[in-house]
């Protein structure tokens, strides 16, 4: 208990500048809370009739939420069957954290995954089993977001791991082809990379062939994330004493068994940081998505907002979607400092 009390003490008043720093944010935060609290909670709106009665009060309008939050959920999914995304993201969420709990085998994680990832598409698109087709240009709000997160660095992994095997190969052609990949995705940024996945991908196809938008969008996201995933990899791969590889190769393994089994696993512990801080970026990212005509969780709000009698009610739909925004984000965050205490520990 000393030992904490002496450790904050130091970092609140362990300098001059970091003493002024400390008072002027306590003074701010005595300034900003009470009518932060006014507006939110004391003087808001949680049920209104209309609009007017929200104005009327002053504070903020929450009712605004509870009048557009399957609009802002769900986007333009049919109304009457978003119990379907509604389902789907549970369904998501349940593989999530069933892969997070490392109590089930590499096997059943896989195998779940495959039978869960056919079950979301199946009750999403529909148009079997009695359920209504709905078009992947109807998808939206959060459900797409989560999907295209998720989907994304799923299909960035693998490639992420070739790409950073590739650019420490001895091989002059495999190498350069891995390092001009990294860099030239690197070196763009990702709305540069939506728009040439959407607009100029169908151009160069034949006129019968035709990629779906969401699977266009869900390449440029996945090809964006493995290369800087790739670069990460490395770092790890880095990290790992040769003397693995020495070691693996005096016992008669092969390249491949060398990486997969000795190196890979090593590099991977050494880059979760990283891997973690990709994909809270990459969360964040799908909201691009909304510039190639996809209704993801913000462009859903940005909707909702269009109705003339809620427009006033900006501060409050921005707020929602960044209270989701950052709860996931959170979990991200802190399922990986568990996971690199665990695995240091278990070192």
């Amino acid at each position: 208990m000393n030992a904490a009390v002496s450790g904050l003490r130091y970092r609140l008043f362990g300098s001059i500048s970091n003493s002024l720093l400390t008072v002027a944010m306590l003074a701010a935060f005595v300034m900003l809370l009470p009518p932060l609290l006014r507006w939110a909670f004391f003087d808001a709106t949680w049920t209104a009739a209309s609009p007017d009665a929200c104005r009327a009060n002053g504070g903020a309008c929450w009712a605004f939420i509870h009048e557009k939050y399957r609009l802002i959920l769900f986007g333009r999914y049919p109304y009457e069957e978003q119990w379907r995304p509604l389902l789907a993201l549970a369904l998501a969420v349940v593989l999530v954290l069933a892969s997070c709990s490392l109590r089930f085998g590499w096997r059943m994680v896989l195998g779940g995954w495959l039978l869960g990832t056919a079950i979301i598409l199946l009750l999403m698109r529909g148009g079997t089993l009695g359920l209504a087709p709905v078009p992947t240009d109807l998808w939206g709000g959060l459900p797409l977001t989560v999907l295209l997160a998720i989907g994304g660095i799923v299909c960035a992994f693998p490639l992420a791991v070739l790409l950073a095997l590739g650019r420490r190969s001895r091989l002059p052609v495999v190498k350069s082809i891995c390092v001009a990949t990294i860099e030239m995705v690197r070196g763009v940024p990702l709305v540069s990379v939506l728009f040439m996945a959407s607009f100029m991908i169908p151009l160069f196809l034949p006129g019968r062939l035709q990629v779906d938008a969401l699977l266009r969008a869900l390449a440029a996201i996945t090809l964006f994330s493995a290369a800087y995933l790739a670069e990460a990899i490395r770092g790890g791969l880095q990290a790992v004493s040769p003397g693995q590889e020495q070691a693996a190769a005096a016992l008669g393994l092969t390249y491949w068994q060398t990486s997969l089994l000795v190196v890979l696993p090593q590099a991977l512990r050494h880059a979760i940081p990283a891997i973690a801080n990709l994909f809270i970026g990459l969360f964040k990212d799908t909201s691009l998505v909304g510039i190639v005509g996809l209704t993801d969780l913000l462009l859903a709000a940005k909707q909702a907002l269009a109705d003339p009698q809620w427009r006033t009610f900006i501060v409050e739909g921005y707020v929602f979607v960044a209270l989701i925004y950052a709860a996931f984000c959170f979990f991200i965050s802190r399922y990986s400092r568990a996971l690199e205490r665990r695995l240091r520990n278990e070192r």
